[in-house]
């Protein structure tokens, strides 16, 4: 009985100081932030895309191609696909006729209906004479949802658009290592772009 009481009172003791010790310290740590899974990025590869569409270009060899179905879709309307990344370039073709100031003016609507969630839209003009390829390329910094749009031209004839796009919630932070990798793939894309 003796021994019963003086075991029961050594652990009632035992677990008031564990509680008074860890009650009465303060405490240093500090929660550890969020962190994301990390990406393996495959090695840079590219290959053509030709059609009857006036324009080739190389896309990355971990993409597909696929043409664009929806309701609204015209021809040579594509997807450019990066499945393992769940992410696409949607990309759209359009003949000029006396509009070509129309076209641009709506790619660059679109790309600025971003600023309300955007951190900053940075517009890089795109020059390539030798080509006939010029345009402009909007990298959209923030939680926005597209982060790339561009546009291509030859000025007279021709006009292509892109815009970069995700199947998630947009998150600066998780996608901006997808985001840096296939910004890559789509100014890739510009520089081998050629009119047909």
């Amino acid at each position: 009985m003796i021994l019963r009481n003086t075991y029961r009172f050594f652990l009632f003791f035992a677990i008031v100081c564990f509680i008074w010790t860890g009650c009465s310290r303060k405490s240093n740590h500090i929660p550890k932030p969020r962190g994301y899974f990390r990406i393996d990025f495959p090695v840079k590869e590219y290959q053509t895309y030709s059609s009857d569409c006036h324009y080739s270009f190389e896309y990355p060899v971990y993409a597909k191609i696929v043409n664009y179905t929806a309701n609204d879709a015209e021809p040579c309307w594509i997807n450019i696909e990066f499945p393992k990344m769940h992410g696409k370039i949607h990309i759209t073709f359009k003949k000029i006729s006396h509009n070509l100031a129309t076209y641009s003016e709506d790619i660059r609507t679109f790309a600025y209906k971003h600023i309300i969630k955007a951190d900053d839209i940075i517009e890089q003009p795109i020059i390539n004479r030798s080509e006939n390829v010029y345009g402009i390329l909007y990298d959209i910094k923030g939680n926005t949802a597209s982060s790339i749009n561009f546009y291509l031209t030859d000025s007279t004839r021709n006009f292509l658009s892109g815009a970069l796009y995700f199947n998630s919630i947009p998150n600066k932070d998780s996608l901006a290592p997808v985001i840096a990798f296939l910004r890559e793939d789509i100014q890739h894309l510009i520089k081998t772009f050629e009119w047909h």
